[in-house]
Formats: C-alpha cells, structure tokens, sequence
C-alpha cells in the first residue's frame, strides 16, 4: 500500500517542478503530438502528459519502484471570448505553486491576483477525489477545469 503521507509530499515538489514551474520546466513533445512532463526522485516518478493548447486534456502518473500507484485525469478550457490564454495561464500557474500539501490535488481553495480569482473546489482524499478549478475576472468565469483521481494498482 502507498504511504499517503510520502505521495502527497511527493506530489508537490514534481507539481511545483513541472507545469507550474512554466518554461523553467523541460517538456517532451510526443510523436502523437501531446507533451510530458516529468519528475523523478529516489523511487518516485511523476509523469504529466497532455494535449493542447485550447481546450486542453491530461492525465498524471506517480510510478513507486515503476508501478503505477497514483492518477489524476483533468480536461479544461479558457472561455471562446478571451483573447490573451497566456493571461489565464499565467495566474494558474502561479495558484498551482501554491498546492496544498494535504490535498495536492491543484492549487489552493482560492488564490487572488488583481481583478483574476482562482478558486479550487474538491472533494475526497488523496486516494480518490474529484474537483472543479476556476478562475473569474471581474466576476465573470473565464477558465475551468475539472479532474478526478486517486490510488491505481493497490490490490493484487
């Protein structure tokens, strides 16, 4: 069985270290055309591979001594009339480096940033959940996401 305790701690350094860590993070393009992301430390492995752009889809891997023991599906898109993606992404990266060691599901219940609001909405535990992320400018919706994940391969 997985120690809840090690995968959660895991699970932010590789978070913070791929995706929200923005062009610092080494991407891998795929010949199917999707993107990876990838983080290893001692027997841990992260893996974040997915496609888009806008909309965009993805799953997550932790492998522990290379069994697959953890995943997370997650689908999202910016609303048809903003313009300027990088602006929503921006503020989701930076909410997403604030992922909440008990629960590093995505970001933080709500991270604000001028007239932006990302706000995260979850239920469950680290070894099966699902949620909702969102983020407002002015109040009105302009980004969501949705994902859902837990433990994999626990019974034999």
């Amino acid at each position: 069985m997985v120690n809840k305790k090690q995968l959660c701690e895991f699970l932010v350094k590789a978070k913070k270290a791929t995706y929200a860590a923005g062009k610092k993070a080494k991407k891998i393009v795929e010949d199917d055309k999707s993107t990876t992301l990838i983080f290893k430390e001692g027997n841990w492995k992260y893996q974040d591979n997915y496609f888009g752009g806008e909309p965009f889809g993805g799953r997550e891997v932790v492998f522990f001594k290379n069994e697959p023991v953890y995943f997370m599906g997650y689908y999202g898109l910016v609303d048809d009339f903003v313009a300027d993606f990088e602006m929503v992404y921006k503020i989701l990266r930076k909410a997403l480096l604030l992922i909440p060691k008990n629960k590093p599901f995505r970001g933080p219940g709500k991270y604000a940033e001028g007239d932006l609001i990302y706000i995260n909405k979850y239920t469950g535990k680290i070894d099966n959940f699902f949620g909702e992320e969102i983020i407002t400018m002015n109040g009105k919706k302009i980004y969501k996401a949705k994902y859902m994940g837990g433990f994999i391969n626990q019974r034999k």
